[in-house]
C-alpha cells in the first residue's frame, strides 16, 4: 500500500523537483570557473616550455636540450599513456617529424607553433578532466552541505581522507574538505558509515552514496568488511552531478536503473534498504516520474542538488537515517 512522502518534505509537487533556468545557468558557469581552475597548471608549463625554447635559435636545435624532452613530446601529439610503449628512438623519430612538419615551415614564429601544438595536446588531457568534472563538483557540493548540518547540529565525525586513507577526525578548519573525502562516520542514533563510490557485492555494481549501520573498523579488506554484510545497509543513493539539461534524461535512465537493481538485489534477500535520488538537471518529465516513486514509496527520499534547501533536507535526513 502507498505510504505518505516524508513529513516536513519541501517536495510537494514534481514542480519542486524541477532545476530552473536560473540554476542551470548557474551550473554551467561554475563548470566554466572550474575548468579554467583545472587548465592552469597547462597554461604555466605551456610558458615555461616557451621560456626553455627561447634558448635556441633554429628548431633543430630544440633536440639537444634535454629539458625540453618531455615538451617536445607532448607537442609531437603523445600522450603519457603512448610514452609506455615507445622507445628513445620512437620518441627522437616524433620529435623529429614535429620539427620538420610543423616548426621549421612556420619560420620565425617556430616557438609559438610550438607552444600551440603543446597545448593542443594537453587540451585533449583537460577534456577528460572536464569530462569527470560534473561528477566531482555533485559530489563536493552533496559533502559540503552534509557537513555544514553535522556542523550546524553539533554532530562529531571521522572522514577517510581519499590521498591518504587514513581515518581522521572532525578538522577545526575543514575548508575543501569536501575534495578529499573517500568516507564519513557519524553517530547519533547508532553509528552510520557514509561511503562513496564502491561496488556493492550483492548488486554487483557501483553504488554512489551508501549508508551501512557500521564503524571504520568494519570496513576491512576483502571477504571480511561490512559491505558484504547485506543486512548492513540503511540506505543507497544515486548522485547525478551533471547540469546540462540535454544529457538529465540519460542520467535519470541510469541512475533509476541502477536502484531498481538495488531493490531487487536486496528485496531477494528479503531485505529492504532506503534508496533515494539527487540530481543538478531535472527536467519536468522525469521529475513527474521521481515524484511518482516518492508518493509510493519505491524510493524513499529525492532532492535536486541546485536547491540548497532541499539538499539541506535530504543531508538531515541521511544523517538522522
Amino acid at each position: 500500500m502507498a505510504k505518505k512522502l516524508i513529513t516536513g518534505t519541501l517536495i510537494k509537487s514534481a514542480d519542486d523537483l524541477v532545476t530552473s533556468r536560473q540554476d542551470t545557468r548557474a551550473g554551467f558557469i561554475a563548470m566554466a570557473i572550474e575548468k579554467n581552475y583545472i587548465a592552469v597548471p597547462y597554461i604555466e608549463e605551456a610558458k615555461a616550455l616557451k621560456s626553455l625554447a627561447k634558448q635556441v635559435k633554429e628548431p633543430k636545435e630544440l633536440l639537444q636540450v634535454v629539458d625540453l624532452r618531455v615538451g617536445l613530446l607532448t607537442a609531437s601529439g603523445l600522450s603519457d599513456k603512448s610514452l609506455n610503449y615507445l622507445t628513445e628512438d620512437d620518441r627522437t623519430l616524433a620529435i623529429k617529424g614535429l620539427i620538420e612538419k610543423f616548426l621549421e615551415p612556420a619560420g620565425e614564429n617556430f616557438i609559438d607553433e610550438l607552444v600551440y601544438r603543446y597545448l593542443l595536446t594537453k587540451g585533449d588531457a583537460l577534456g577528460g578532466r572536464a569530462r569527470n568534472l560534473a561528477g566531482s563538483l555533485g559530489e563536493r557540493k552533496f559533502l559540503r552541505t552534509l557537513i555544514s548540518v553535522f556542523n550546524i547540529s553539533g554532530i562529531p565525525y571521522q572522514w577517510k581522507d581519499n590521498d591518504t586513507n587514513a581515518w581522521l577526525d572532525k578538522p577545526k578548519d575543514d575548508r575543501d574538505i569536501e575534495k578529499r573525502i573517500k568516507a564519513i562516520h557519524w553517530k547519533k542514533k547508532s553509528d552510520r558509515l557514509l561511503i562513496l563510490n564502491i561496488n556493492v557485492p550483492l548488486v554487483d555494481k557501483n553504488v554512489d552514496l551508501t549508508i551501512l549501520n557500521a564503524t571504520p573498523v568494519d570496513l576491512k579488506k576483502g571477504k571480511h568488511s561490512i559491505i558484504h554484510q547485506p543486512d548492513k545497509y540503511i540506505a543507497l543513493g544515486e548522485l547525478k552531478g551533471g547540469i546540462d539539461p540535454a544529457g538529465a534524461d540519460e542520467h535519470w535512465k541510469t541512475a533509476n536503473s541502477a536502484m531498481n537493481r538495488i531493490r531487487s538485489s536486496f528485496d531477494k534477500n528479503k531485505l529492504n534498504p532506503k534508496t533515494f535520488f539527487i540530481g543538478a538537471a531535472i527536467e519536468s518529465a522525469m521529475a513527474i516520474e521521481i515524484f511518482k516513486q516518492l508518493q509510493t514509496v519505491s524510493m524513499d527520499n529525492a532532492a535536486n542538488l541546485t536547491n540548497d534547501k532541499q539538499l539541506t533536507e535530504i543531508c538531515d535526513w541521511i544523517i538522522n537515517l
